[in-house]
């Protein structure tokens, strides 16, 4: 095998019962899941440190899986030049930032330099590595190109606390989001079972066979305008693009996103400031101090992109 560096990572709770190789093409960023399967084949891939040679072994939450991975020959960085995330809280245990759109969660094959993680590790030190040796300070994911609230441990003890917190969806998370369309309701819940796709493996798509994990997220409309809204939402469950699956699937798809636009194609985009990433924003986590049990609740303003669609809208769209 060419150069390669083994990768730890750690099963979620929304993968609990999958095929190994499926599990591991949603955990490993550019690698397909065929090129995976003849990893496991090759004996390349060990789940809590046994070999695996079946691609079909179903694993569990919380199986340490580690991968020999080729190296890329072309690794781009974690971040577009400059960015940087901004620091909301800091104690011993905990670390709350608001990261902005374009930064990476951790490294991988494919990705060196500028993510969170790596930041982190150079501002704060040494992080526990709870999801994998990649991974230092992660407890939970939010996606590149979302922007908004992610925290950090800082300890093994802290790190284990927050991740069952997330795993027994005990942390409350607000998100806004642009969406186009119209939102025909004032509330509502969107619960659609959602599953990886067969066609691209980097899509999520509604499970209507029955065979998906189920995924429920409440919406709040907070300002209509002609042909768009500005929505609060709240995931109830965390499945991976859950919100932005969602909205497409009741045809209110995010500005920008590139994967989930849904049948819409806006007539703004000649002249709206669309954002060059999905218009979605952690706004809001609450969850308990990992020691002490205290509630924490941080929060991070919407970014200027968002902002100046926002105040497009309100001045070009309003009803």
């Amino acid at each position: 095998m060419p150069d390669a560096r083994v990768q730890d990572f750690v099963i979620p709770e929304e993968h609990d019962g999958e095929r190994l190789d499926r599990a591991l093409s949603a955990l490993v960023d550019g690698w397909s899941r065929e090129r995976l399967r003849r990893l496991i084949e090759e004996g390349q891939v060990r789940v809590d440190g046994q070999l695996a040679t079946r691609p079909s072994e179903t694993v569990h939450t919380g199986a340490r899986i580690a991968v020999a991975l080729e190296l890329a020959e072309h690794v781009r960085p974690g971040a577009r030049a400059g960015l940087d995330f901004r620091v909301l809280y800091e104690d011993e245990d905990v670390i709350a930032i608001d990261k902005p759109a374009g930064m990476v969660a951790h490294p991988s094959t494919t990705v060196r330099g500028g993510t969170v993680s790596e930041l982190a590790t150079a501002r704060f030190g040494a992080l526990p590595a709870a999801q994998g040796a990649d991974r230092p300070g992660i407890v939970h994911r939010l996606d590149s190109e979302t922007s908004g609230v992610m925290v950090l441990a800082r300890s093994d003890a802290a790190a284990a606390s927050l991740v069952e917190q997330f795993r027994e969806r005990r942390v409350r998370k607000v998100y806004h989001g642009i969406v186009q369309g119209e939102a025909r309701f004032d509330t509502d819940w969107i619960e659609f079972s959602l599953a990886r796709s067969a066609e691209n493996e980097g899509r999520v798509q509604i499970a209507r066979d029955g065979d998906g994990k189920p995924a429920s997220t409440f919406y709040r409309t907070l300002e209509r305008f002609d042909g768009a809204a500005f929505l609060e939402l709240e995931p109830k469950t965390g499945r991976t693009h859950q919100l932005r699956a969602h909205l497409e699937a009741i045809d209110m798809p995010l500005f920008g996103d590139p994967l989930y636009r849904g049948r819409r194609r806006t007539s703004l985009a000649r002249e709206a400031p669309i954002p060059a990433r999905q218009a979605l924003h952690a706004s809001r986590l609450e969850l308990s101090h990992p020691r002490t049990g205290a509630a924490l609740a941080f929060d991070a303003p919407l970014p200027a992109d968002l902002v100046a669609l926002l105040d497009w809208l309100r001045l070009h769209r309003a009803l």
